[in-house]
């Protein structure tokens, strides 16, 4: 395997790519009592459309997601059951763009990576199991329809979205789950389930050729490329709709406000890109900013408020938001400070408070094996290493930051998602 070192942050990966096109990432964490292994594929709830040896093929919204639910049903019983027997702690999880598969274990490390690599890559599936699936994801959909807190996230990917399929919900719709079949899923398994679509990354006291041993002894043989997925048209800046609101059993107004970005390329930029992005979100509007204190000391916004910049294929954006009873008025305030950092710049001395904020941040949260395997899985997705962000937050200037503010924070790449209390009497 292949050594890299990052002397900075103090860790080391071993890497290597299987013959089966796998790629595998081990950090060694030498002294730790608990290991922890996430096993994953780059496909999520936004991969709708991809190519296989028949052509291009279209699935229902909502796939990704029941696969990732269905995948712990094995032949020989439930995956989750036998984790618990080995004492380790497995769980999912399905995103916009990747599936992951994980446990945490500090005992039978090796018995319990062959277990993961199993389930995942062995699916069974029957129509009754299918069936008695689509009953409980449309108990699930129907719950989370109910939230304030998704249905106000979902309408702003909706508002700033016209076409790209990040506006589809993850887990689909009750007509999307009606739609999904055995043959369906094992289609979609077959076409992103395979070791060349998948990362294998672990952080423990591990041997990292034991790991890759292992992943070579369970996993299929045979090569293949990433699968071909097809987002759609490229969008502009320029959000489907200025506002979504909707009205719902909560106290107080809730709001979003997205700023449209322009999507990142792959590669080491796409990780300078999302640095330099939360960096302007914190200059803007984070909890040091003039901004935050001038509308918290006012009342119009309270410690719920945050800012955060997301960045996914083809599409990224600047969200920030929370609760308050003047929401335009927040708004306004927003795009005012765009229109003063436009003209008097960034204070250097914020920047540099937020600067090291930020670095300080991602540090820290390196102590979270399931944070460095996450960052680490979706780095190798994007074609970055995600270790390298230690050395790109040095080339950040103030200069770039204030470039990138001016041209994101404007009316015309806003969006605006509330959820507002209902009123007396409405049904």
């Amino acid at each position: 395997m292949n050594r890299r070192q990052f002397p900075r942050l103090g860790e080391t990966c071993f890497e290597a790519e299987l013959d089966n096109g796998l790629h595998i990432c081990v950090v060694p964490r030498s002294g730790y009592l608990k290991s922890y292994a996430f096993f994953a594929t780059s496909y999520g709830g936004m991969n709708l459309r991809f190519r296989t040896e028949e052509g291009w093929q279209d699935s229902p919204a909502g796939v990704a997601h029941f696969l990732e639910h269905k995948l712990f049903e094995t032949k020989e019983g439930n995956a989750l059951q036998m984790f618990s027997v080995n004492g380790a702690s497995p769980n999912a999880f399905t995103g916009a763009d990747l599936t992951g598969y994980y446990f945490e274990c500090t005992d039978k490390f090796e018995e319990n990576l062959r277990l993961l690599l199993s389930f995942v890559s062995e699916p069974y599936f029957t129509p009754e199991s299918v069936e008695k699936e689509q009953g409980i994801i449309e108990q699930e959909i129907q719950m989370i329809e109910d939230n304030p807190d998704w249905c106000l996230y979902q309408n702003l990917l909706r508002a700033l979205y016209q076409q790209h399929p990040i506006r589809i919900p993850l887990a689909g719709s009750k007509a999307s789950i009606a739609e999904i079949t055995v043959d369906a899923l094992y289609q979609c398994h077959q076409a992103f389930y395979h070791p060349g679509n998948m990362i294998l990354c672990v952080v423990g006291d591990v041997d990292p050729e034991q790991v890759a041993a292992i992943a070579q002894e369970v996993l299929p043989t045979g090569h293949r490329g990433r699968t071909e997925k097809d987002l759609g048209k490229p969008e502009s800046t320029i959000p489907a709709k200025k506002r979504i609101v909707q009205q719902m059993e909560v106290s107080s107004p809730n709001f979003l406000l997205g700023m449209k970005a322009t999507p990142h390329p792959e590669g080491e930029e796409n990780l300078r890109l999302q640095l330099l992005g939360d960096l302007a979100g914190e200059v803007l509007a984070g909890d040091s900013s003039p901004l935050y204190a001038k509308l918290y000391s006012t009342g119009l916004i309270d410690k719920s408020f945050f800012v955060s910049y997301e960045s996914y294929p083809n599409a990224a954006f600047l969200v920030m938001g929370g609760e308050s009873k003047q929401v335009d008025a927040v708004v306004a305030a927003i795009l005012e400070e765009g229109e003063r950092i436009q003209k008097d710049g960034i204070d250097p001395g914020l920047f540099c408070r937020c600067k090291k904020a930020a670095y300080g941040s991602r540090v820290r949260a390196l102590n979270s094996m399931e944070h460095v395997c996450v960052r680490l899985v979706e780095g190798k997705m994007k074609g970055y290493h995600y270790y390298r962000f230690a050395d790109l937050y040095d080339q950040i200037t103030v200069e770039e930051v204030q470039y990138f503010l001016e041209h994101l924070i404007s009316p015309a790449h806003a969006a605006l998602s509330v959820v507002e209390p209902k009123e007396v009497g409405s049904a």
